[in-house]
């Protein structure tokens, strides 16, 4: 009786691993991301990269959202499961975006603030890779996960600094030049990776959120 009843209910679906898996695909993106800003490696291949993870991830997102509908017992809320899997999409949604913007313009003059920046998504995205694997035992990680996201949080904070530091650098530069094409482009890259920012620090309150509720 009992294995009847077991094979008729869903069982829990492996969200730990799909987590895993888009975060991995982020931290590639970013790793591209941050050597085609720096100038390393081919310009073409780097985009392409960024371009093929993040199909990568809205094929993992696709698998979740499945599982999240037909899966009978989940590890977390349906609701946390769902707002955290896409605060990561919108992280890698937004590598993607900034790529694509550096692709159209064919923009390789990168300020040191647009490098300095992107390092530090990349520090951030690693950090949440670090993080995710917590997540498969909350109670026990309660405490390094919380450590954890506070460390993402300052780095968004710290990305915010750069950013107007690096605004303001590139007006003075355009002022200087009159090349308003070169600004309006800069901005618009800054822009970019401001918002990368933006997301993972969405991706490390949600995961805050799981804390609060199960550690």
């Amino acid at each position: 009786m009992l294995d009847w009843f077991r094979r008729l209910v869903p069982q829990s679906g492996d969200f730990f691993t799909m987590f895993e898996r888009h975060s991995a695909a982020c931290v590639a993106a970013a790793e591209a991301l941050a050597r085609l800003i720096k100038g390393e490696g081919d310009f073409g291949r780097l985009c392409a990269e960024i371009r093929d993870r993040e199909h990568e991830a809205d094929e993992i997102i696709r698998q979740v959202l499945s599982e999240v509908r037909h899966t009978f017992l989940t590890p977390f809320d349906r609701g946390a499961i769902i707002a955290l899997i896409g605060a990561m999409d919108d992280t890698i949604d937004e590598i993607h975006a900034c790529a694509s913007a550096i692709e159209l313009y064919d923009f390789s003059d990168f300020e040191p603030e647009m490098k300095e920046m992107a390092e530090k998504v990349l520090g951030a995205t690693r950090m949440i890779d670090e993080g995710l694997p917590l997540l498969r035992d909350v109670a026990r990680n309660g405490d390094k996960l919380h450590d954890l996201t506070a460390r993402v949080v300052s780095v968004e904070g710290e990305v915010d600094s750069i950013h107007d530091r690096g605004l303001k650098s590139n007006y003075s530069r355009a002022k200087t030049s009159g090349d308003t094409l070169r600004f309006m482009v800069g901005r618009e890259i800054y822009k970019h990776l401001e918002r990368i920012a933006d997301e993972f620090e969405d991706v490390a309150n949600q995961i805050d959120g799981i804390v609060v509720d199960h550690a």
